[in-house]
């Protein structure tokens, strides 16, 4: 084990983006940490359940030691042991969200040294985080071609403020991650999603797969907008009401960018179609192949890539520059990037440092 690592958690995106990225690196490659000042200049300061429960994620899998993790603590060290595979649950005890757990937890999971079941309890399509949909159908297949087999399954949506959405998720272990290079210019084959509400009226769902459909439709693509209305007695619906829309568009070679919107109190529905509309024709006129969600998300997986990666963002946000600085100072990884926080149609490049799966590659050839 290396020498501890010092992270100031204030840094740059000052939020959940340090914690997950930080741990999920030092699990990972076997690098002790200490974060301090975390979320100090948020209110309420420290870790809240859904970080602490990330961390608890990533040290159960990697049966790390950590100290002062409680609810409101500006400080953790984080010392990992081995990555290893198996059967986990997981429950944040809020509506905190499963898809920002599995982005600190996936990771070091490909890394253990046996297929990884997880079960998550907790928020599936909460605000300020990815809907579990992007997950399914954005991440994953990038993930596959970067050589990750990661399959989710979810078995009931979660929303504010109760949250007890359940996904399951299935984590293959690899031996090494594949470099990628992806900056061609984006061109629309077709755009497909979903409206999907719980214990609401069934007008909702069709309401905003018809805003949808008549929004993009007009701007020349070929749309398919799903509906799903459920009420209690399908196991797929939530505790408490919600609805929301995730809009995806697909390139003819398969690449995916997307966008969405969540219900609230008092909005109509045409107006959280539209939002995610409106998001998703901004982000295919950039032509850019990465949209700015996926981005904070693919740099730890670069990072550790066997080979150099390049790819172009529509936006570079701050999250991916968190990230990226996480990657350098953990792990000396290489970066450059060819523009700055809040620019538009940025390529990012990398000198991953090719680990390799020791675990995975014994027992592969055993």
């Amino acid at each position: 084990m290396n020498g501890m690592v010092n992270i100031d958690g204030s840094m740059l995106e000052g939020g959940g983006q340090i914690l997950r990225t930080a741990t999920a690196l030092s699990a990972i490659l076997g690098i002790p940490i200490r974060v301090f000042n975390i979320r100090v200049k948020r209110k309420p300061q420290g870790l809240r359940p859904q970080h602490l429960t990330a961390v608890k994620a990533v040290a159960s899998l990697s049966n790390a030691h950590v100290e002062n993790l409680f609810v409101g603590s500006t400080e953790i060290i984080f010392k990992p042991q081995k990555i290893k595979g198996g059967n986990y649950n997981i429950d944040i005890h809020t509506a905190g969200s499963i898809a920002l757990v599995l982005q600190a937890f996936m990771p070091g999971a490909a890394f253990a040294n046996s297929l990884v079941t997880v079960e998550i309890r907790g928020g599936t399509n909460v605000s300020m985080s990815p809907p579990i949909e992007y997950l399914q159908e954005v991440l994953l297949p990038l993930l596959r071609v970067l050589g990750v087999n990661v399959q989710i399954k979810l078995l009931r949506y979660g929303f504010y403020p109760k949250g007890g959405g359940i996904v399951r998720a299935y984590i293959e272990p690899i031996k090494n991650i594949n470099s990628i290079d992806i900056t061609e210019d984006f061109t629309v084959k077709r755009v497909f999603g979903i409206a999907y509400s719980s214990r609401l009226p069934q007008n909702i769902t069709e309401r905003m797969s018809r805003t949808a459909r008549n929004i993009l439709t007009k701007e020349g693509f070929d749309v398919n907008i799903e509906t799903l209305s459920l009420q209690p007695d399908n196991p797929l619906c939530a505790v408490s009401p919600g609805c929301g829309i995730s809009i995806f568009a697909e390139s003819p070679n398969g690449l995916r960018i997307g966008a969405n919107s969540l219900g609230e109190l008092g909005k109509p529905a045409e107006k959280v179609a539209e939002e995610a509309s409106r998001a998703l024709i901004d982000q295919i006129k950039t032509r850019a192949p990465i949209d700015k969600y996926l981005g904070d998300q693919l740099i730890i997986w670069i990072g550790l890539a066997n080979g150099t990666s390049k790819i172009r963002v529509s936006e570079y946000t701050l999250h991916t520059a968190t990230c990226i600085e996480l990657c350098k100072i953990i792990a000396n990884i290489e970066f450059r990037v060819y523009g700055d926080v809040g620019d538009k149609n940025v390529t990012i490049e990398c000198k991953g440092i090719g680990v390799k799966n020791l675990s995975s590659f014994i027992s592969s050839c055993s």
